[in-house]
């Protein structure tokens, strides 16, 4: 038997292998896991993390941190007109990557989720997201110079509310 040419005997004459024929086959159903916790308010209210990041405390920009001041400055203001920006709370170094309408796409002038007519040399910021399971707003303000300012979070019942409603239809269509 020549076993050199075992690959040609198996019905392919290159002699490769072709490693997609063993491939598993793709699952017809995707499960989607739901994206908040059933009791947010009472986890945020009880959870030691939530509870440490509801204070109000510093926070820095945390973003081009190899850049120079002035080139930081710059990017931070461009982040903000593009919508989004990085933070860490100062005392416990909690990194937060924050998304929020940008300033130049705002209809409700009521309440700018960047805002930075509110103070001078300052931008005030909010922006709603999941963060282990609950539904929270980053609320705050970054001094445009210095690139540090004062923030925390709290609960946001308007993203609760439609998050539990999401999870209610997901368990119901199961």
């Amino acid at each position: 038997m020549n076993y050199g040419n075992h690959m040609h005997h198996m019905g392919d004459p290159t002699g490769m292998l072709h490693y997609g024929m063993y491939e598993k086959p793709k699952p017809k159903f995707l499960f989607k896991v739901p994206r908040v916790v059933p009791d947010q308010k009472a986890k945020f209210e009880s959870d030691e993390t939530f509870r440490r990041l509801s204070r109000e405390s510093e926070v820095r920009y945390t973003g081009s941190r190899e850049r120079g001041k002035e080139e930081r400055q710059s990017r931070f203001q461009r982040e903000l007109y593009e919508g989004h920006t990085e933070i860490s709370f100062i005392t416990n170094g909690m990194n937060m990557q924050l998304v929020f309408t940008p300033p130049t796409q705002e209809f409700n002038k009521q309440d700018k989720q960047c805002d930075f007519d509110k103070e001078p040399g300052k931008v005030h910021i909010k922006s709603s997201f999941i963060m282990n399971g609950v539904c929270v707003r980053w609320r705050g303000w970054i001094d445009l110079d210095r690139l540090e300012g004062v923030g925390c979070l709290e609960y946001d019942e308007e993203l609760g509310a439609k998050e539990d409603a999401r999870r209610d239809n997901y368990i119901k269509m199961r």
